[in-house]
């Protein structure tokens, strides 16, 4: 048996056809992978140079102040979602959704709805990753090495000839099949398993991660086997599977992501700004015992100390910005439980397409994808909630901030589920 598919590929790789089409495959993984690599480490960089900018800035701000109100309007902090070690082979919506954010105690939910806009060709294209090149470019590759095994050898009236010279009979084209696909999986796997050494992934998300590859692999040999085992020829068996290949790897998730988007609305960002806009601005022109009122109903401990003596005080103007925050909550809840269901339900959809599965699990295994950046916002939430909680204290009791004090100011982490 061992001669037998020794001899199987070496006919293989005596095609010139094969040869390139496998090289072909080596290129462009190992073009995903530095894609992917440089990205990650763009961000890395970004991170590391943002952090630091950001913690030298505000210990020159904060320096010499003492007043609480003053303190919180000038202190900047960095949030960040940071990409994981995995992150080299799916991109997912990192670039879409933001993973960064510069916070300060002013109304959240203008600060982290404010994105930069982006190249909207661009993202409907797509970065080239490995997850890309797994899920959508990979099928090809099978398709061209496969639809044409079995029509070959009966253009040349073999067909019945090999069969019958072979130890594996009838199913000798399918052995022939896995033998080509079994190459292919290692000019993707090979680059790749270097990749996640460089990048310091883990050994098991790599192990699955070739899974999730070998997975998919076998299921467009299983769809070729089933076109090129009748009695077809070549250029037929090719437009079969090109027409099957759009059908799941285009039409089903452009048609599903419509669908989902259509029947699940979600509110936009930019009414979120709105809102809390209207709100803050419009708290200039409000009796203060109106937003103070309001204020009370979120923060009721704080009712002895609401009193405004002076035109402006420092406790009433971070009372309407958090005011103008729970105006917007509805909303921005609405939006984000929007966001869950429709990623909930694209996970459905991709029950009826391959390489949306196939691009999904992978987007899962980098953390890069929506329930990430879910998580993300509500770490954001809570890291800004903290902040509040350590500067009332201050701005409520007419308390002034010491060095010493400020070394107590919450420093923000990445939430870990």
């Amino acid at each position: 048996m061992l001669t037998e598919l020794r001899r199987e590929l070496l006919f293989a790789w005596r095609e010139v056809a094969f040869r390139w089409t496998v090289l072909l495959a080596l290129g462009f993984s190992v073009f995903s992978l530095l894609v992917g690599t440089f990205e990650i480490n763009q961000q890395n960089e970004e991170l590391t140079k943002l952090l630091a900018d950001t913690i030298q800035e505000r210990e020159l701000v904060i320096t010499g102040k003492t007043d609480p109100g003053d303190l919180a309007y000038a202190a900047f902090h960095l949030t960040y979602d940071p990409p994981s070690p995995f992150g080299f082979a799916a991109l997912g919506s990192r670039d879409e959704l933001t993973w960064k954010h510069r916070v300060r105690m002013l109304a959240l939910e203008g600060q982290i709805h404010e994105t930069d806009t982006g190249n909207p060709e661009l993202a409907v294209l797509g970065q080239l990753d490995f997850a890309y090149l797994v899920s959508v470019l990979m099928p090809l590759f099978v398709i061209g090495l496969l639809f044409d095994i079995d029509a070959r050898e009966r253009r040349e009236a073999r067909y019945e000839l090999v069969c019958l010279s072979s130890i594996f009979g009838a199913n000798l084209f399918l052995i022939r099949a896995l033998v080509r696909a079994l190459v292919l999986f290692c000019a993707f796997a090979f680059p790749f398993s270097i990749a996640v050494a460089v990048n310091g992934a883990s050994i098991t998300t790599g192990l699955i991660a070739l899974g999730v590859l070998s997975l998919h692999m076998f299921f467009w040999v299983l769809v070729c086997r089933s076109i090129t085992a009748r009695e077809v020829d070549g250029m037929t068996a090719a437009l079969s599977l090109f027409s099957i290949w759009i059908l799941l790897a285009i039409v089903v998730p452009v048609v599903g992501k419509a669908g989902v988007d259509r029947a699940i609305s979600v509110p936009n960002g930019g009414d979120i700004l709105l809102t809390q806009r209207e709100v803050v601005n419009g708290a200039w022109d409000l009796p203060k015992t109106v937003t103070m009122t309001s204020f009370l109903k979120i923060h009721s401990e704080w009712r002895d100390y609401v009193g405004i003596d002076k035109p402006f005080e420092w406790k009433w103007y971070y009372a309407f910005q958090e005011v103008g925050d729970q105006a917007a909550l509805p909303i921005s809840t609405a939006l984000y439980e929007g966001m869950a269901a429709r990623d909930a339900s694209m996970g459905l959809v991709a029950l009826l397409s391959p390489t949306l599965l196939a691009e999904r699990s992978l987007t899962s295994l980098a953390q890069s994808g929506v329930p990430q950046h879910l998580r993300y916002v509500r770490c954001v939430r809570e890291f800004h909630a903290n902040l509040r909680l350590f500067y009332y204290s201050g701005l409520f009791n007419q308390q002034t901030y010491s060095a010493e004090k400020m070394t107590q100011l919450p420093r923000y982490s990445p939430c870990i589920d």
